[in-house]
């Protein structure tokens, strides 16, 4: 029985919320077609303003990107090559006094051996 008088409950229930639903679109005010075609035309219009200032804000950055930023990257390879060769440079220099002193200290202690075995 209880399931019964529940199952009443929910069919008044669904029948309730479709008239009240009814009752809500009948209440609605819908748009003349020509509110229609202008709320239409407007976010069209709005929608190719905002799509044409993006497209000039991407030139804009775009050309930026080209003349400014990649200058400065180009400079700044520049500068690290440069400081390279100057490293390659010092380096170089450096082991070449290395190895002239090295030499002469080998010649050094060649002479000094050959001293030894004159004294002796």
């Amino acid at each position: 029985m209880a399931k019964d008088a529940k199952n009443n409950k929910d069919i008044k229930n669904k029948k309730h919320f479709f008239k009240d639903f009814k009752a809500e679109l009948k209440k609605v005010i819908w748009p003349t077609p020509k509110q229609i075609v202008n709320s239409t035309v407007a976010v069209v219009t709005i929608v190719l303003i905002a799509a044409v200032i993006v497209f000039v804000l991407d030139l804009v950055f775009d050309l930026f990107n080209e003349k400014i930023v990649n200058k400065f990257k180009a400079d700044i390879k520049n500068k690290v090559v440069v400081e390279e060769n100057i490293v390659t440079e010092t380096l170089e220099e450096n082991t070449e006094t290395t190895e002239t002193t090295e030499q002469d200290n080998n010649e050094n202690t060649v002479e000094n051996e050959s001293s030894v075995e004159n004294v002796q």
